[in-house]
């Protein structure tokens, strides 16, 4: 067995949230580089070009990349052979996510009652913790910052069997579409497909995490996401929905065994503030 202090996890988890608001990751920011000379519209490279430099001044300035600094989502995978001692691994998270915000100057965005006195938390907690128990001693906590506007964007459909793959198409690109300028493009897509209902929105989410380019492990998969981004770019959507070819950097799919008489398909969209990052304790 290992032990893992609450005080050590409680720092790596604050310093992670912050960087992830400070620091795009370098791949999404390469992405954007390459997406300039791809990019047919003037306009839009020049907002490709005005997004890369926010990017920029945010890192150096160490400030929130977007004023939104969304709602806190982790995906933390528990080794079996660890022990944290000194607290609840739940009550840890929050706490670090508090310290975060306050000292990283963060804006508070979730609130708590969401049907009537729609009250600021004031510190951006409770975060969104989804957990998986896993082989080994470490723990890897994955986090990213989803902001509202591409949240808001997002849909879920329980299709029919015989809909198949052109039906997956269909849905797909009409929700890019409709998501416009709404959902700040360029913007990456995370599908997840299968499992049940509630389980196909986790699985579009966590297929966000992947890196830029990272492919889907099956070749069919790994096929159907290529083209899925080359269908999303030719519908002329754009950088910030001003038209163009770069609507989106990257599609990613997850997929999960589903009932024999169901469809299940969600599509979770991140714009062009793609703060996400992981650590390992």
């Amino acid at each position: 067995m290992r032990e893992i202090y609450a005080e050590q996890i409680k720092d790596a988890v604050k310093n992670l949230v912050m960087d992830t608001e400070y620091n795009l990751p370098e791949d999404f920011i390469g992405a954007l580089k390459d997406s300039i000379e791809k990019e047919e519209s003037e306009v839009g490279k020049e907002i490709l070009q005005t997004i890369i430099k926010n990017a920029e001044v945010a890192s150096s300035e160490q400030v929130a990349y977007c004023q939104d600094t969304g709602y806190p989502v982790f995906f933390i995978d528990i080794g079996q052979d660890v022990v944290i001692k000194g607290g609840n691994i739940t009550d840890i998270i929050n706490e670090a996510v508090k310290e975060a915000t306050k000292e990283g100057y963060l804006r508070a965005s979730l609130a708590y009652d969401p049907i009537f006195s729609r009250q600021n938390t004031g510190d951006n907690t409770p975060a969104l913790i989804y957990y998986n128990i896993v082989p080994g001693d470490k723990i890897r906590i994955k986090f990213a910052a989803k902001g509202g506007g591409s949240e808001n964007q997002s849909k879920q459909a329980m299709l029919k069997p015989a809909d198949g793959l052109e039906g997956i198409r269909e849905f797909v690109l009409k929700t890019i579409a409709n998501a416009g300028p709404n959902a700040c493009p360029p913007f990456t897509v995370g599908i997840g497909i299968g499992g049940t209902f509630d389980y196909s929105t986790v699985l579009a989410k966590k297929a966000l995490f992947r890196h830029i380019g990272e492919r889907h492990p099956d070749p069919r998969i790994a096929k159907l996401e290529k083209q899925l981004l080359e269908d999303a770019n030719k519908l002329g959507v754009g950088p910030l929905g001003f038209g163009g070819i770069i609507t989106a950097i990257d599609v990613k799919i997850e997929i999960a065994p589903c009932h024999i008489a169901s469809l299940p398909v969600a599509v979770n969209i991140q714009c062009h503030a793609a703060r996400h990052k992981e650590i390992e304790l």
